[in-house]
Order: C-alpha cells, then structure tokens, then sequence
C-alpha cells in the first residue's frame, strides 16, 4: 500500500492513499494550506488522484477539493446528505469506492455534523473529528447532534474490531494514531465507561457557538469556492514521516 498523513492548519490532518499496482489514489480531507504537498507527493510516486473524499464539510480548514477536483481531475466524494456544491459521488452508508485493487467502505456517523462519515480501509479507520485520539469530536456547529455523535462512536465504531487503526483528523497533544481498543479504554470523551445521558447533558450544557473564521470557512467549503486563500491557515504544512510508509 502507500499511505501519508500530513499535517496542516492548525493540526489538522490529512492522508493518501493509494494503490501500487495501478496508481490510483485518493486524498482525504485535504487542506488548502497543503496543496503543493500533495501535488508533490502525487508526481513523486506517479499516482494518479481519482478520489477526493471528505469526512464532513470542515469549519476547520479551508478544502482543497475544489482546486484538486479542477486541476487533477478528482471526483468528490462525501455523505449524499451534504449540501456541498461540488459533490460528484454521494455516499451512503456501506458504499465501497475502488482504487485500483483496493477498496474503501464508507461509514456513516452523525454527531460532529449532520453528515459526517468515516472512511474504512484494511486495518484503518480514517475518522475525520467524530473520534480523535483520546477525545470526541466537538458539538458547537448547528447541525451537530451529542446524542448522534454518542450512538456513532459507541454503538458503531468501538463495536468494530479493536485491532482496527484510528487515524483522526486532527493532532490532539501531538497524538496523531490509535486503535479501537485503545480509544474504547482511555478516551476521554467516550470510552466503554461512559453513559449516554450523562454525556448528551453535558455537550448541551457546554455548547458553544462556530467563531467567526471556523463559520466563514465552513461557508467557502459549502459554497466549493475558488476565491478562497490559505489566509486563514496558520501552521505550515509539514508531512509526517514517521507515519509514512509505502509497503
């Protein structure tokens, strides 16, 4: 397999994925700030880009989907709930996308936003800000849900099986992998201890509003624009070596 994860605005989180054989690829939640690093990464290995996919539509960065999708060609693909206005494949839950030889099943997990999904690929589980490393995703867009979110991390991605990767979308106290099993014993936001009233009252007893620049980027990503710049991304990009591998 060939794999990256790099690290953009603010320590969010991106990866590649691709198939040796045929060299065909996809990009998961990728970020404007690191454009140039993909295209680098893609000539470098003479991939060719045939999958965008987004876990959500992000408040968190600005997507590099619109420019990827022009430039290389790429479908764009996320949950047929979204209303984002570049979608090329609308996903549902347990929808297979195939590169080359390998495959990808789509899962679906509302809480975070209303149309959040996770992505499964072999031993990985790519899961965008429903489950981060040792915490829950947050709750403050207008379309999150805490109930969801609960039943999603609970009820669906710690009954998968606990050998099964995490890889987040987003660094939380420069952690940036995990597993299953390890998340159902320590994570503080949900773990196997956790009760579902007891967490649904608290997310509603803190929920807090978008800030201004997270509302604004959630606006460009909606709207697919192409006016938008890196400005609002403040952390250089950089590529994670110790969690690259090309096997």
């Amino acid at each position: 397999m060939i794999f990256r994860q790099f690290e953009a605005t603010e320590g969010e989180l991106s990866y590649l994925l691709a198939d040796p054989v045929t060299g065909a690829a996809a990009l998961i939640d990728p970020d404007l700030a690191a454009l140039e690093r993909y295209r680098t990464a893609l000539d470098e290995s003479g991939l060719t880009l045939r999958y965008v996919l987004e876990t959500h539509l992000h408040e968190s960065h600005v997507s590099a989907a619109p420019w990827l999708r022009d430039s290389a060609a790429a479908r764009v693909a996320m949950s047929d709930c979204a209303d984002a206005g570049c979608i090329d494949q609308r996903l549902q839950d347990g929808d297979e996308l195939y590169l080359g030889e390998e495959t990808l099943i789509a899962i679906a997990t509302p809480g975070h936003s209303a149309c959040s999904m996770v992505y499964r690929w072999r031993d990985r589980l790519f899961t965008g800000h429903t489950l981060l490393v040792g915490a829950a995703g947050d709750t403050c867009r207008s379309d999150a849900d805490p109930e969801r979110l609960y039943s999603s991390v609970m009820d669906q991605l710690y009954r998968l099986p606990g050998d099964l990767l995490v890889y987040p979308g987003r660094v939380v106290e420069g952690r940036r992998v995990s597993s299953i099993a390890q998340e159902r014993q320590i994570n503080a936001g949900l773990n196997r201890r956790s009760q579902r009233a007891d967490f649904i009252a608290a997310r509603r007893a803190d929920r807090r509003s978008l800030a201004a620049t997270a509302a604004q980027r959630l606006r460009i990503n909606r709207e697919c624009r192409y006016d938008a710049t890196p400005e609002f991304s403040t952390h250089k990009p950089t590529e994670q070596g110790n969690h690259h591998a090309d096997i």
